[in-house]
Formats: structure tokens, C-alpha cells, sequence
């Protein structure tokens, strides 16, 4: 499996965006811009999914976020690479076909 999309060392250049597809919660400080938010049911702030399970601010053609000066501190402090990085590109980005 060495060297799959999903295990590949993981930057900028290389990122699928796969935690743009986890729910993100807005904490007090966060300036998102209101067309990018909803409210839960139990009435928290989230960012606006789209049918699909992406995020409203990914731009799905250069997979870049749209807002990324305004994003989450949650998405500022998530960290590319990093264990839970990894276990979401394994979960939604294909593996190779076996040998």
C-alpha cells in the first residue's frame, strides 16, 4: 500500500481535502462569513455543508477554500499530515487496485 494518495506524505500540494467533509463547529471568536454557516439542531453554529457532504467554502475545482483567511480555528489548527489527516484520507480516497 506504499505510497497510495492515502498514505503519501501529505502538503499543500497534495491534499485532497478530506477533513473538509468532517462537521466543524464555529467557536466565539471564528468570522465566517454567515453564508458559509447553519445552526445545528441543538442550536450551535457549524459551517454549511453541502448535499454532497463538503464543505460550502471548498472550491471543488481547486479543492482551496474560499474563505481561508476568515476559516475556522478549528481548520487553522488542524494539522495537515497529522494522525487524524491521515486516517480521513484513508477513509475517502480510494486504494490501489491489489496486486
Amino acid at each position: 500500500m506504499s505510497g497510495d494518495a492515502a498514505t503519501s506524505p501529505v502538503s499543500c500540494a497534495s491534499c485532497e481535502a478530506c477533513c473538509c467533509r468532517l462537521e466543524v463547529m464555529l467557536m466565539g471568536g471564528d468570522e465566517v462569513p454567515p453564508a458559509f454557516t447553519r445552526q445545528d439542531r441543538w442550536g450551535g453554529w457549524v459551517m454549511h455543508r453541502r448535499d454532497d457532504g463538503w464543505c460550502a467554502a471548498l472550491d471543488r475545482q481547486s479543492m482551496r477554500c474560499t474563505i481561508y483567511s476568515r476559516r475556522p480555528q478549528i481548520c487553522r489548527d488542524y494539522a495537515t499530515g497529522a494522525d487524524d489527516c491521515l486516517g480521513e484520507r484513508a477513509q475517502y480516497l480510494p486504494l490501489p487496485p491489489a496486486d
